[in-house]
């Protein structure tokens, strides 16, 4: 069953998400380790987890989370996940509206492990009490009917939005979409209300006129909060080409580069080799401060959808090494692994 699928259907059901998996057990460089434990670690698409069976017992079951499930969760070297997902047109007000609910229940259930992120502050918050941060998003805009909506969301800790997800809506239209109409009037006063209210942006699926007005039209910095490289992987529709990568940098916005195998090249094998390639292209193309980290994933094994390497619970660790095979420096590293997203945030949230 597909995850926006299962969701879907099970909604009403939960209680909230989390993760499970394995320990960190491989050996990483103790500059690596000393850098991940010192920089606040933002997963700017970072799934809690993609088993949805165990998804659905943690949220259903209060005491079914627990202390060595938030272990695992502190162990991947990650501070702040933000678990954003879809639902389809038609009930996604009703569904979101419920999704959201369910997390601030889980999140109140269990301060001692979890902050929700509100405003810049919470970030760190999080880090120095040494909890997980959770920001709430949606990777569609498809439940606001009206601009009051937005209000509304916000209310409810929304703190970003996705335009589109593939498809089209009635702010814009998707990478899937066949011709790409650009953002709409409606669309236009949506932005205009997020900036004002100081909800988030992010264009990663959106196609690309939509993604460039959205850019234009906005007066705060704009997110691709997971999305990579189309220089490096020739038409792959969720991969940005390098005018919206630049256009988004220009607002102030970062670009979070995912390891999904068929978001990174076609063919075999696809390593962390390559997935270094799309952050020295997009370090290259807009400079390092506009580049971070959105895997679009948990922290499971995935043989079909993750790469080796990059496909354990402490894969931050991993990136963190090739990342200082590339020779970058400890300062430029911190930023991606989650200064230039926290930077961004600050702009946007306030």
């Amino acid at each position: 069953m597909r995850r926006r699928d299962f969701l879907t259907r099970s909604v009403s059901l939960f209680a909230v998400p989390l993760i499970a998996s394995a320990l960190p057990t491989r050996r990483y460089s103790a500059r690596a380790t000393g850098l991940v434990e010192q920089s606040g670690v933002i997963d700017m698409l970072g799934l809690l987890t993609l088993n949805w069976s165990l998804l659905n017992r943690w949220q259903q079951v209060p005491a079914s989370f627990t202390e060595n499930d938030f272990h695992k969760l502190r162990s991947s070297g990650i501070n702040v996940f933000h678990p954003a997902v879809a639902f389809p047109d038609g009930s996604s007000y009703d569904i979101t509206t419920g999704w959201f609910a369910k997390w601030n229940q889980f999140v109140a259930r269990y301060p001692e492990y979890f902050v929700r992120v509100d405003s810049p502050n919470d970030l760190a918050r999080a880090r120095q009490q040494e909890k997980i941060g959770i920001i709430l998003g949606m990777q569609d805009a498809n439940h606001f009917r009206g601009i009051e909506d937005v209000d509304s969301f916000y209310g409810m800790g929304q703190r970003l939005t996705q335009l589109t997800y593939n498809t089209g809506n009635l702010l814009g239209d998707g990478c899937k979409v066949g011709q790409d109409r650009g953002l709409t009037a409606f669309g236009a006063g949506v932005i205009a209300r997020m900036n004002s209210l100081g909800m988030a942006i992010d264009v990663s699926h959106c196609g690309q006129r939509t993604s460039l007005d959205a850019i234009s039209a906005s007066k705060k910095p704009v997110l691709i909060t997971h999305s990579n490289c189309r220089a490096l992987a020739a038409g792959v529709a969720r991969c940005k080409p390098d005018e919206v990568i630049q256009a988004a940098a220009r607002s102030g916005g970062v670009l979070g580069i995912t390891a999904v195998r068929q978001f990174v090249r076609h063919g075999d094998p696809v390593t962390i080799e390559h997935v270094l390639d799309h952050f020295d292209h997009a370090v290259k193309l807009v400079g390092v401060e506009h580049v971070g980290v959105g895997s679009d994933f948990d922290l499971d094994a995935h043989p079909t959808y993750d790469i080796p390497g990059l496909n354990n619970a402490d894969r931050i660790y991993a990136l963190t090494d090739g990342l200082l095979r590339r020779g970058y420096s400890d300062a430029n590293i911190s930023l991606m692994l989650g200064g230039n997203f926290e930077r961004a945030l600050r702009q946007i949230w306030t």
